[in-house]
């Protein structure tokens, strides 16, 4: 059994809801102070378990989009903020109510969501009716409290359930999924959201037939995720990307062809390719001029689903004609539609096969090397940032 001797106690101290806690621990975590500004590391103070929750000693953790709008306040999220929600590691406590769970559970963390509300009960946590508030807005528990405190002040430590810029995370049983794995920490990372979202897209929304070619647009992790998943059954799959090395790194992966959309028109170039519309499409990148391509790309009766975000209040011109009379549909898709604690195993499963080659995608940093890594994000040089803690 693994113990928190690394972690050293602080006293107890009362929680503001009333109820009594354990002794709270130092972790050290990347903090912003306010919106647009930079991570520091930080010492904070992290509770101890309630009886829903675990304790996580992060192993690795993935640098996503959605971490950099959160830090420059594109999202709604509460500062002083721990970012970092493609957290995986290793179960240290339980609290008294969690049975799927055990200390020395290797596990990776996802999005969290109440298990309570209609779409929950009906097996789809992504549509969970509280997703927003217990993901972004709310920076504590249900109740109100905190998770990570600094100096006896709250700190967002809620962050998609997680926070896992740290060393430790506090979660939910619910957004925890035990792996039984020999891939390293560093490649376990990306399935909590940017492989589970791409490689969802396509089983889970656009579920194409094995003849039917699909177009990714954006070759980031979520995109190359659809595009390594797409693959699999050696259909036509088509990458749009503005840089050539993202597009040579799609045909290593799996792409059959590429676009780069900073030399033509994307539907251009995809009707060129396959004579016509294409009838399934992710659109990743989060652009609204890329969207807005996708969408004229698209076949009569075609699909194209929106996995990218951009700025809340961003708006797409859309042309009504076209959409009615070409029976095309969008779809909104958040982290592939999946039920993570069936779908991320099952991933997991097809990396360990050598199907889904994430390992391309990954380049590891010190979470303490903060300069670096935010500069790899920043540039994109970085497909899919993961960091280390220890």
């Amino acid at each position: 059994m693994n113990t928190m001797s690394s972690a050293p106690h602080l006293p107890s101290g009362p929680d503001p809801s009333g109820a009594a806690v354990g002794a709270r621990r130092r972790v050290t975590a990347a903090v912003a102070d306010a919106a647009g500004a930079p991570f520091a590391l930080a010492e904070l103070e992290i509770d101890a378990p309630r009886a829903d929750e675990a304790l996580i000693r992060i192993d690795a953790v993935g640098v996503c989009h959605a971490d950099v709008q959160a830090r420059t306040g594109a999202l709604p999220v509460p500062a002083p903020l721990v970012a970092g929600h493609e957290g995986t590691g290793t179960v240290e406590e339980v609290g008294g109510s969690v049975t799927g769970l055990r200390p020395g559970d290797r596990v990776v963390l996802t999005f969290d969501s109440c298990g309570r509300c209609g779409p929950c009960r009906a097996g789809v946590p992504s549509q969970c009716h509280r997703f927003v508030s217990r993901n972004f807005t709310a920076g504590t528990r249900e109740d109100g409290t905190a998770r990570l405190w600094r100096d006896g002040e709250p700190v967002n430590g809620n962050f998609f359930g997680q926070s896992a810029f740290a060393t430790h995370a506090l979660v939910n049983e619910r957004n925890a999924v035990v792996v039984d794995t020999d891939l390293p920490a560093r490649l376990l990372a990306p399935f909590g959201c940017a492989v589970q979202t791409g490689a969802g897209s396509v089983l889970n929304v656009l579920a194409p037939a094995p003849t039917a070619p699909v177009v990714v647009i954006g070759a980031g992790a979520v995109g190359l995720s659809a595009v390594m998943t797409a693959a699999l059954e050696n259909r036509t799959v088509i990458a749009v990307d503005t840089r050539d090395s993202r597009l040579d790194l799609a045909l290593d992966v799996g792409a059959t062809h590429v676009v780069n959309a900073s030399r033509g028109a994307t539907d251009e170039g995809v009707r060129s390719i396959l004579g016509g519309g294409a009838s399934h499409i992710v659109e990743s990148s989060g652009s609204p001029a890329a969207l807005g391509d996708g969408i004229r790309a698209l076949a009569s009766g075609g699909t194209i689903a929106v996995v990218g975000t951009a700025r809340a209040g961003t708006t797409v011109p859309l042309d009504v004609m076209d959409l009615v009379n070409g029976s095309k549909r969008l779809v909104g898709v958040v982290e592939g539609a999946s039920r993570p604690h069936e779908l991320i195993p099952r991933l997991v499963a097809m990396a360990e096969r050598g199907d889904l080659p994430v390992d391309r995608l990954v380049t590891t940093f010190p979470l303490s090397d903060i300069d670096a890594w935010t500069q790899a994000v920043e540039s994109g040089e970085a497909v899919k940032p993961v960091l280390l803690p220890a």
